[in-house]
């Protein structure tokens, strides 16, 4: 029986990139899913690639919107009858540059989706099913949010901070609700091309596995997190970085 089979998945942020290979992931291991994103266009491209609406259902709209979040959640349930497992995959990055040179304005939008909007996701699913029938969670972090990474410190520090809710919900919200986290260095997608474009063979070469990530590397380890085979595990974030934080690197 495929291990996900009955069970509904909520993915944010996963038109494209990870978040959709999360969502096929998921659907190959018997999930029905729930993907969301901004652009309702690339939601239905995104659906049919992922067999449907038998399978899947996009809803369309800011993952920082209170009103999108709960109505994400109440249609997983109404179409698929429940919403066990919550993937906080979306996170925004509109500053690059040093801190000093910072805007400020834009830091506030990085936390308000990358840290509040996580947190804002979670207490929406909680409270409409997980906190009576249990479940999973996983929170999409970044190698940038365990390890310097000069240029987009403050997107890293928001990942630190939510590599630290994974932990503090995981406190709170046991047994019934497991949190854990990935943690990714740079993943081939449009989200990073500025970090390897017109030079990826030369990025690659700092890692030990010499290529960078395929979002399918960080699909397949959500999976295993979410799923019973992680049954004993929550608080942790994984690190998926092709081994380039054992040399001090970040990607």
């Amino acid at each position: 029986m495929p291990r996900f089979d009955g069970q509904t998945a909520i993915v944010t942020g996963a038109s494209r990139g990870i978040g959709l290979a999360i969502a096929q992931r998921l659907v190959a291991d018997g999930a029905r899913v729930v993907i969301t994103a901004r652009r309702p266009e690339a939601l239905a491209e995104a659906v049919a690639a992922l067999g449907g609406a038998e399978r899947a259902l996009g809803v369309a709209g800011r993952a920082d919107d209170p009103d999108h979040q709960a109505e994400t959640v109440a249609r997983a349930i109404a179409t698929f009858g429940s919403a066990d497992l919550l993937v906080n995959n979306a996170g925004i990055n509109p500053a690059y540059g040093p801190l000093m040179e910072l805007d400020l304005a834009a830091a506030r939008k990085i936390v308000e989706v990358n840290c509040l909007g996580a947190l804002a996701w979670t207490q929406q699913a909680y409270g409409a099913w997980l906190r009576e029938h249990g479940g999973a969670i996983v929170n999409v972090a970044s190698i940038a949010g365990v390890h310097p990474a000069p240029g987009i410190a403050f997107y890293g520090a928001s990942k630190a901070m939510l590599v630290h809710l994974t932990e503090e919900l995981a406190v709170e919200l046991g047994p019934g609700v497991r949190v854990n986290a990935v943690a990714p260095a740079v993943v081939k997608t449009r989200f990073a091309t500025a970090l390897y474009e017109g030079r990826e063979e030369q990025v690659a070469a700092t890692y030990p596995l010499k290529r960078l990530g395929e979002p399918e590397d960080v699909g397949s380890v959500v999976a295993f997190l979410l799923s019973r085979d992680a049954g004993w595990m929550t608080g942790q974030t994984l690190v998926v970085d092709g081994g380039v934080s054992l040399s001090g690197g970040v990607g």
